[in-house]
């Protein structure tokens, strides 16, 4: 019996319903002629420092959606629904934009930095998001996705380490499963650019004044023929800086060893930003890294942490909690974004990350990984491309095969659990797709741009994202759920002043005093056990 189904198969039904997961969803909003809205964050939405469900992200004009954890698929996604039902009720004549490539971008200077209020940690995020522009300009933090954050219930940590026959600390077990399930992930994840993939074309505004290798499609419309996700490749999340660390995800100690450099010394090129002119920050930090989220992943090993702590300081000191995905496009086709079918094939594919046999990574296989994710993200699908499986070459199509057929046990091992065939009807679907690249989502954008007798990435999103208004705002909302978020809204702007009130010290201390944490203190304690 193979490591994977010798796993799979202690877990038990309950277990397997025991899944947990969260989404965070990113949205522009645009004026009803598809241009970036210039409005503040809508009071009724409350402070988006202090609001659980809906903050915003680079920009003031950009919406960050967030449910909490939940075990239900359809929980999930139900909260989700009520959300955007909330925000549509908030934001006059605007819709929220449903591609993950920007809509009509005005120049760089005039997209909003979010703000966040007059708090030392208001006014970090705030300087945090100018460090962004001046370092990557602010079109490309315009660019919006799913984040899928997802984990095992508690249940499952002491079985799998049983079946494991590992002895030691439970919580070292724990981080040593999540960064094998991040090093699989990182291995295949071009396979869910290939299925979901769903931006092929940007809106010419986007690149102004920048060198790319785009085409034509139509006047104010550029693309790559055979693109899945241009979010994903060169044009998008991208960082020459970036490009020299060799991020390892052998352990907890060598993510964080990492980047330790890259958030501590000193980074010329940024060094010559300055943190400050007079008065004004233009950045938190001079090193490569401002702070830990500055580092641009496909996924990320995280743990909820405590206020005022930094995202590194709390896994070396509690340990992964769970995995965050943010290499999912926004799906156009669907009102909020993400369906309940690519929920359930994340599920298996993340499942599948984790129980699978996961080798340590090597700096070859980083550099090959990010060569093989730009090749899907531009020309996936294209019937001769080949990517690179431990040093050999082979067919997308083949090793997709390969994968699709490995994931069969799980999805009938969590229908199982559920007395269903969702999971395996998603599986039938992806295979589909793996078929036969026109049934991907990147595909059927192209298709649905062409007839809208213009091909215009600016008409087909705006004419979507008017759809998914219409039907959000016909939708009922609960006179109870109505009420819970202007509740809500109501306790983050009471929140936000208690937090400016108890301010004691200048912001210049609050920076020096974040930024001098140590990093590496819980993790060289823990691997010295």
């Amino acid at each position: 019996m193979g490591q994977l189904h010798k796993r799979l198969c202690v877990l038990t039904p309950e277990v397997l319903k025991g899944l947990l997961r969260g989404i965070e969803k990113e949205s522009l909003r645009v004026k009803p002629d598809g241009t970036l809205a210039d409005t503040p964050h809508p009071a009724g939405l409350g402070s988006p420092l202090t609001h659980p469900g809906i903050t915003t992200d680079f920009s003031e004009s950009q919406l960050e959606l967030i449910t909490g954890v939940h075990a239900g698929v359809d929980a999930c996604l139900e909260e989700l629904t009520e959300i955007h039902q909330v925000v549509y009720r908030h934001i006059g004549d605007e819709v929220l934009w449903c591609a993950s490539m920007p809509c009509g971008l005005p120049g760089d200077d005039a997209i909003p930095i979010a703000r966040y209020g007059s708090s030392n940690v208001g006014r970090a995020k705030t300087v945090y998001r100018r460090g962004l522009s001046h370092r990557y300009g602010r079109r490309m933090q315009t660019i919006s996705g799913i984040h899928y954050n997802f984990s095992l219930p508690e249940a499952a940590w002491p079985i799998l380490q049983r079946v494991d026959g590992r002895s030691g600390p439970a919580r070292a077990y724990q981080n040593d499963a999540y960064f094998a399930l991040i090093r699989n992930f990182r291995r295949h994840s071009w396979l869910l650019l290939y299925l979901f993939g769903a931006s092929p074309a940007v809106c010419a505004s986007f690149v102004a004044g920048r060198t790319h290798r785009l085409r034509e499609l139509s006047a104010g419309t550029l693309y790559l023929p055979a693109s899945t996700s241009l979010r994903m490749g060169r044009l998008g999340y991208q960082s020459d800086a970036q490009a020299a660390l060799a991020v390892s995800y052998n352990s907890l100690e060598s993510y964080a060893h990492s980047l330790y450099s890259a958030l501590t010394k000193p980074y010329p090129q940024y060094a010559a930003i300055g943190i400050r002119d007079g008065d004004d920050y233009r950045q938190l930090a001079v090193t490569l890294l401002q702070i830990e989220n500055e580092f641009y992943g496909t996924i990320r090993p995280k743990r909820v942490i405590r206020p005022g702590e930094r995202p590194l300081h709390a896994l070396g000191e509690r340990g992964v909690e769970y995995v965050e995905v943010r290499c999912m496009d926004l799906d156009p086709f669907c009102p909020i974004g993400i369906t309940a079918a690519t929920i359930r094939f994340l599920d298996v594919f993340l499942l599948h990350c984790l129980l699978s046999d996961s080798a340590a990574d090597t700096v070859e296989e980083i550099a090959a990984l990010s060569r093989d994710r730009h090749r899907v993200a531009e020309r996936g699908r294209d019937p001769d491309i080949r990517l690179t499986r431990q040093g050999e070459e082979i067919t997308l199509a083949e090793w997709g095969g390969q994968l699709l057929r490995e994931y069969e046990p799980i999805a009938a091992a969590l229908d199982n659990a559920h007395r269903g065939r969702a999971y395996r009807d998603a599986l039938s679907a992806a295979e589909a797709a793996l078929r036969n690249p026109a049934a991907t989502p990147s595909a059927r954008i192209l298709r649905e741009m062409e007839q809208t007798g213009d091909n215009s990435h600016l008409h087909f999103t705006l004419a979507q994202s008017m759809r998914h208004r219409d039907h959000l705002l016909e939708s009922p909302l609960p006179a109870e759920a109505n009420a819970r978020y202007a509740r809500m809204a109501g306790e983050s702007l009471v929140a936000q002043r208690q937090i400016e009130a108890a301010d004691t010290v200048p912001f210049e201390v609050y920076r020096q005093r974040y930024l001098s944490q140590d990093l590496l203190a819980g993790v060289q304690l823990r691997s010295g056990t």
